[in-house]
């Protein structure tokens, strides 16, 4: 029976979520708008900053620490991936794309479990934040509502980043036309070597941020990544605002499926986005961009 305070708990499940997949999936649509990459290494990225974060847990006992160290790490990887490989497959066809980077995500996956072992890591959420919150009607943990926070603050400097900045005007521009930045004389090599180290670097924030909800393990970015793939659908392809809109999206319907049956959690997602597809083909809030 679905009672009334279980229901407000999945809601915020589901906001926890859906804030989580819009920063992971913020990263990953501004990486394929921009360079025109699909990148499947980046849920493993995702799990590499959890990792990360760990390990500079584990040294110096500081969430805070933990988590720039995290986030620091996956886009220094981010760029060096980018410098090393990615940037001989931009005018590669998206076959060889997908097969490189899911290569890249197995390779990542099993040095992490060769040097972790495949049992789970924990890391305990600040002191600040540890318990739990009354809302009135009900209990909740005090860390997934700052969850909910630290996501909105770190989008919000994301946004500030590509709406505010030269950097954030030529990344839009080359979404829409990346040629025509190429003419104007800008390095695109160097703005797209920064455009994968801070989708990178998004995902890997994520990571680190979420290992106080659940625990690391090597495989974690695989079910990530399945679920911020579907967000970018949803939002539109190259559509910050739109990664935003659709990772709520995205996490309300598997949160609040699952508390009827979380067996059909995926089947509704994926059937929000083919309905998604029919009405919108470049998604709720895309444009025409690169073909």
């Amino acid at each position: 029976m679905i009672t009334w305070p279980n229901f407000l708990s999945q809601l915020f499940n589901g906001l926890a979520l859906g804030a989580l997949l819009a920063l992971i999936s913020s990263g990953l649509t501004i990486i394929y708008g921009t360079l025109g990459v699909l990148n499947l290494a980046h849920g493993a990225m995702f799990m590499l900053g959890g990792y990360a974060g760990y390990v500079a847990f584990e040294a110096t006992g500081s969430f805070i620490v933990a988590v720039i160290a995290g986030a620091l790490f996956v886009g220094i990887v981010g760029v060096v991936m980018e410098r090393v490989i990615i940037r001989h497959f931009y005018g590669r066809p998206h076959e060889d794309q997908l097969l490189v980077t899911f290569g890249l995500a197995i390779c990542f996956v099993e040095i992490v479990r060769f040097f972790f072992s495949s049992l789970s890591k924990t890391v305990p959420p600040p002191s600040l934040f540890s318990g739990i919150t009354s809302l009135g009607v009900m209990f909740y943990p005090t860390y997934r509502l700052a969850v909910v926070g630290i996501v909105a603050v770190a989008l919000l400097v994301l946004f500030l980043v590509l709406y505010r900045t030269r950097l954030g005007m030529i990344v839009r521009a080359g979404i829409e036309d990346s040629t025509m930045v190429d003419s104007l004389g800008i390095n695109v090599d160097r703005v797209f070597m920064l455009v994968f180290g801070i989708g990178a670097m998004a995902a890997g924030f994520a990571g680190i941020v979420n290992a106080p909800v659940v625990s690391l393990t090597p495989d974690m970015g695989e079910s990530i990544l399945v679920q911020t793939f579907v967000v970018v659908v949803i939002g539109g392809v190259g559509s910050f605002p739109g990664a935003v809109l659709g990772g709520l999206i995205a996490g309300e319907i598997i949160s609040l499926t699952s508390m009827v049956n979380p067996s059909y959690a995926y089947v509704m997602l994926f059937a929000a986005m083919t309905l998604v597809l029919m009405v919108r083909p470049h998604g709720l809030l895309g444009t025409r961009g690169r073909e």
